[in-house]
């Protein structure tokens, strides 16, 4: 936006003898200033509102971009974790959000590039605060701004994340549209945002991994750990509904020889790789949206151990006759208190999906094993007699920082039975 720069002109002018005084040795000097201004057009040092968020509610927000420019639609959800935007960034469960980080301060660490827990940035927009105009961080290899720019992700600052946190715990989760083009009124962005729906869309397709392959990286030396590794070695088709690079890591590192395989990989392809056990991933939207993918769980539960982690969960309660809902804003953050009912202790635990599984309509058998202390939700399930196991939140990541790792030692241990089992010898009647 232009401004105005003022330029001066003095001109000096002596009246001495106009106020002089009879005594020549009482003469008073008096200067005069002449000030003269003028106005020039120039720019501001500082970055001025140059985007729009427009909530479906009609509510609109005026903001400064960074990364990139455009139009983006979305569901806004807001995340409370205080660190760790990299990883919510290049989590694939963000497909088709906007999101919007309630910790006011965000880009002080920049990026890096081991933090990376997909091969992308899924999310539609990233909403902050204050963004950090400088980085200070011994592993920083980009900036935020220049990161997301280049992977052509929008993002705004300076925009009030509080008010917009309240009015989305209050009426729920919103769409959004995002835009930086001056040439699109609020009328026509407030249409579209009133116009799109996430709820019924396939996203687990646009995110999964399209042909099998193998994974073998562990967690590195310095951040390991877990010192408690199975001497023996299991094989897990992992499920790729938009997985986490974090989950492949710490299965590699209790032992697991892991092969990834696409959404919609037919679960009679899997029971022919006779794996030892089955990991169902996390992955963004709604599970109802996928009913292949509530097919392939249910013809494989039974027949091996499986473990599912968010989506996953999800898909697991579906396939077992339960029912899904949508929550009003969802759990998005790392700092959730889980409490294990089986143990009754307490867990740090990331989480970030809009549905959970309805308890109450599972079959019997089936049982409850954590729930969401901030509400109550089912947090994981498990059915012994069917050898399944599922979280809600993330065993991977490291809010607590480990409490809940031994979640991957549990399917282990599940495999490890289960082979045990195959390898007693059969009693033959008598």
């Amino acid at each position: 936006m232009a401004t105005k720069a003022l330029g001066f002109s003095v001109t000096l002018s002596d009246l001495s003898k106009t106020f002089s005084s009879k005594s020549p040795q009482h003469t008073s000097k008096v200067r005069v200033f002449t000030l003269r201004c003028s106005a020039v057009k120039g720019e501001r040092p500082w970055k001025t509102s140059d985007a729009r968020l427009i909530l479906e509610d009609g509510s609109i927000w005026k903001a400064k971009s960074f990364g990139a420019t455009g139009t983006q639609v979305g569901e806004v959800v807001f995340n409370t974790s205080l660190t760790g935007y990299q990883e919510i960034l290049t989590d694939p469960s963000y497909a088709g959000q906007f999101v919007l980080m309630t910790n006011p301060h965000i880009g002080n660490t920049g990026v890096n590039f081991d933090d990376e827990e997909s091969r992308q940035c899924f999310l539609a927009a990233l909403v902050i605060r204050s963004l950090s105009i400088s980085t200070s961080n011994w592993r920083c290899a980009e900036t935020l701004g220049d990161y997301l720019a280049k992977r052509n992700i929008m993002g705004i600052y300076d925009v009030d994340t509080r008010a917009i946190t309240r009015r989305l715990r209050e009426d729920g989760s919103l769409i959004g549209v995002l835009s930086t083009d001056n040439s699109k009124t609020d009328e026509e962005l407030l249409k579209m945002s009133q116009s799109w729906d996430i709820v019924g869309v396939d996203l687990i397709s646009g995110v999964s991994c399209k042909t099998p392959h193998e994974w073998v990286d562990k967690t590195k030396q310095e951040w390991e750990f877990n010192s408690k590794v199975s001497q023996e070695t299991f094989h897990v088709v992992a499920y790729d509904f938009g997985i986490k690079q974090n989950i492949l890591r710490r299965l590699a590192s209790y032992g697991c020889k892991i092969t990834v395989v696409p959404s919609t990989w037919p679960a009679s392809e899997t029971l022919k790789m006779k794996p030892d056990g089955v990991l169902f991933s996390n992955g963004p939207g709604d599970p109802s949206a996928v009913p292949y993918a509530v097919e392939t769980v249910r013809n494989i539960l039974g027949k091996v151990p499986v473990f599912g982690i968010c989506m996953g969960h999800q898909l697991l309660g579906q396939a077992l006759g339960g029912k899904t809902f949508k929550m009003k804003f969802g759990h998005h953050g790392g700092n959730h208190p889980v409490r294990n009912l089986r143990t009754g202790h307490v867990e740090i635990s990331a989480q970030n999906h809009n549905y959970a599984v309805d308890p109450a309509t599972l079959p019997e058998g089936v049982e409850v094993t954590h729930i969401n202390l901030n509400d109550g939700s089912c947090a994981g399930l498990a059915f012994p007699a069917q050898r399944i196991m599922s979280l809600q939140y993330h065993p991977e990541a490291s809010p607590g920082p480990h409490d809940s790792d031994y979640a991957f030692r549990e399917f282990v241990n599940l495999m490890k039975h289960e082979r045990s089992k195959k390898s007693e010898p059969q009693l033959s009647a008598v």
